[in-house]
Formats: C-alpha cells, structure tokens, sequence
C-alpha cells in the first residue's frame, strides 16, 4: 500500500522560497512517476511539477523556471523546491505518485494521494 506524508509547506512572503518534502512508504520513489499537485480554494487540482523513472521531469508552464523536483533515493523521498513564490502560488499542496507502466504526466488520473501541506504567499 502506497503511503504518502508531506512536511514544509507555511507561511513566507512573495520573493521567498520553501521546501516541501514528501516521504514515501510501501514501495521506492524512484520506480514510480512522482508528481506534485496543489489546489487553491475553489480551484481544480492542477498539476505542478512530475518526475519519471527514468528521472525525466516536466513543469505547469506556471512554475517553471522556479519550482524544482526532485528524489533522494537514500530517503526515498520527494521533494518540491519553490523560489520566487508569488501570492498566486498560495494553496494545498499534494505529493501523489503513479505506476510507471502509465505516462507521466501532470493530468489528475490514476495517482494516489498524501493529505496535503498548505503554502501561504503573501504580497
């Protein structure tokens, strides 16, 4: 069974940067397409950043340039690095993870979740 637990989400200005960590039980990050999603009040959930198996990765045109995904196998953790935060980046923030026998994308379908971490961003 896949078990999923976030850590580091909070409250930091715009400009600033958090760290979000994502560990994993049950299975290896590094086998599975691992994504971040986050979802603002009223908002659908939407794909922010994934990484494949292969450790490919892809980005929401919104993020890129200032998100960064990534794995520490050792850990067997997920992490979501998040520099120049805006205040449109303000909402719950989810680690899910996939087979790898699908196409790793940002689309919400067939992930398992974890409860969620909340990231404020004020202006």
């Amino acid at each position: 069974q896949v078990q999923l637990v976030e850590s580091g989400g909070g409250s930091v200005q715009a400009g600033g940067s958090l760290r979000l960590s994502c560990a994993a039980a049950g299975y290896s990050v590094s086998t599975y397409c691992m994504a971040w999603f986050r979802q603002a009040p009223g908002k659908e959930r939407e794909g922010v950043a994934a990484i494949a198996s292969d450790g490919s990765t892809r980005y929401a045109d919104s993020v890129k340039g200032r998100f960064t995904i990534s794995e520490d196998n050792a850990k067997n953790t997920l992490y979501l690095q998040m520099d120049s935060l805006k205040p449109e980046d303000t909402a719950m923030y989810y680690c899910a993870a996939r087979s790898s026998i699908w196409a790793c994308t940002l689309r919400n379908e067939l992930y398992s979740w974890g409860q969620g971490t909340q990231v404020t961003v004020s202006s």
